[in-house]
């Protein structure tokens, strides 16, 4: 047995690891109690098996790509960093990112990630056209919208419980650079963000980064971050079409203090990161992808800054009649609790498009809390303001949520466990995550 957890550090579990080589491997690795693994990305428990993980970072093949339409068919182990590094000299992109790229293909369909464009172009799974995948009875299926409908949008979304995805196919988006044409707002309280937010709507992409230990006439003040690919007219002399790509520079060597993160060096870094986006708002710059989309992977293990215990993200969703109203609660507690994360993003989505995909038409908001304290008890309070607005939690953030929490929140379980059963009657595909919030106990 091996001590495995998800970004998050919590929980950490035994669970056999299995590390297959061949798709017949996975087939035989799939025994009761297990789920399959990407790059360990997601916050909890959802990739960790409830007694076999299986990883599947091996299988990172390309199998066909076609340069006119951009449409690839891929192994599901396969990273997005290594899609971008190799496909974005010749012109090509993911239409969708989340904030990190340093994950696999076959856990961005689970997770049916979203990025800072779903408000206009939706998530991951709106660009995968057909999945192979190796159910829990011992089949291999291959699903899309047209061929086993009801599998393909389980799955997207589904959080690896309709089974192993062992292959892909998607589209790329074409581009003629890896830049972004970037507008920075300075939003002085919850208020203008908000509105800064509904204002661009008709950008392609759009976040907030939110200073959560403001207080007063300054709580939920922001810095709105505007994109757009940049054309290979926009960019400056001398610059390549495509920014070279880095690994992280940095790194977090161990385990942090519990006393590091504090109220004070919180209130510190955000008062300094408010000042110095402050400066740039109202123009207009080129910067590279790699820092627009993902500010995080600079840094590697970052993980570590909250300590050995680890970190909980609260993800939620909430829907935009009353938004307002429910963000402001939720951060004008987290502000006075005074120990939330300097990094507290808000964006706009659409419609999801799996049955369990996370999104739905309003504002997400996400925080990291260090595991400390009574936390546990905040999130639960957190989390009844969420269901009480009609919202619900990111399953591939969660490491705690309730199971009221949870059923309230997705109202097409009923529809996800039935598909599920037809894929695995005997229950053989369970996760941590599935053993605490779907499974029958």
């Amino acid at each position: 047995m091996t001590l495995v957890s998800g970004w998050g550090r919590f929980p950490v579990v035994d669970s056999e690891l299995l590390r297959p080589r061949s798709f017949e491997a996975v087939g035989e690795a799939v025994v009761t109690g297990s789920v399959a693994r990407g790059n360990g990305r997601a916050y909890g428990d959802a990739a960790i098996g409830a007694a076999r993980t299986i990883a599947m970072t091996g299988f990172d093949r390309v199998r066909t790509f076609d340069p006119v339409t951009g449409r690839i068919r891929l192994e599901a182990g396969v990273l997005l960093s290594d899609l971008i590094d190799t496909f974005g000299p010749r012109g090509f992109l993911p239409f969708v990112v989340p904030g990190t790229r340093f994950i696999s293909v076959g856990g961005a369909i689970a997770a049916d990630v979203h990025g800072k464009n779903h408000h206009c172009e939706g998530g991951f799974g709106r660009y995968v056209d057909s999945i192979l995948l190796r159910t829990g009875q011992g089949e291999t299926i291959e699903a899309s919208r047209e061929q086993n409908s009801d599998a393909f949008f389980a799955t997207v979304g589904g959080m690896g419980l309709t089974g192993v995805i062992l292959e892909a196919t998607m589209r790329l988006r074409p581009v003629e650079t890896g830049w972004i044409r970037e507008r920075v707002i300075s939003a002085s309280d919850l208020d203008a963000a908000m509105r800064a937010l509904d204002a661009g709507d008709s950008a392609t992409y759009s976040v907030a980064w939110i200073d959560c230990a403001a207080r007063g006439s300054e709580l939920g003040r922001s810095l709105i971050y505007l994109g757009e690919h940049a054309r290979a007219d926009e960019l400056a002399d001398g610059a390549g079409a495509f920014p070279a790509g880095k690994n992280p520079g940095l790194a977090v060597p161990i385990d942090l203090p519990s006393m590091t993160l504090n109220r004070y060096s919180i209130r510190a870094f955000n008062e300094l990161y408010y000042r110095m986006g402050a400066r740039r708002a109202g123009g207009s710059h080129v910067v590279s992808l790699y820092p627009y989309f993902f500010p995080l992977d600079s840094i590697a293990d970052w993980n570590r800054i909250y300590g050995r215990r680890g970190f909980l993200q609260h993800q939620c969703v909430i829907p935009e009649l009353g938004a307002r109203a429910v963000l402001g609660e939720i951060l004008d507690r987290v502000a006075r609790r005074g120990d939330a994360s300097f990094l507290a993003v808000l964006k706009k989505l659409g419609q999801g498009d799996g049955i369990l995909s996370f999104p739905l038409p309003g504002y997400t908001l996400a925080l990291d809390f260090p595991v400390k304290g009574d936390i546990l008890n905040f999130l639960d309070e957190i989390d009844r303001l969420v269901v009480a607005a009609g919202g619900r939690l990111y399953l591939a953030k969660d490491a705690r949520q309730s199971r009221v929490t949870f059923e309230a929140g997705y109202p097409a379980l009923r529809r996800f466990n039935a598909i599920r059963k037809s894929l695995d009657p005997a229950g053989t595909i369970r996760s941590k995550l599935s053993q605490r919030l779907f499974d029958e106990v």
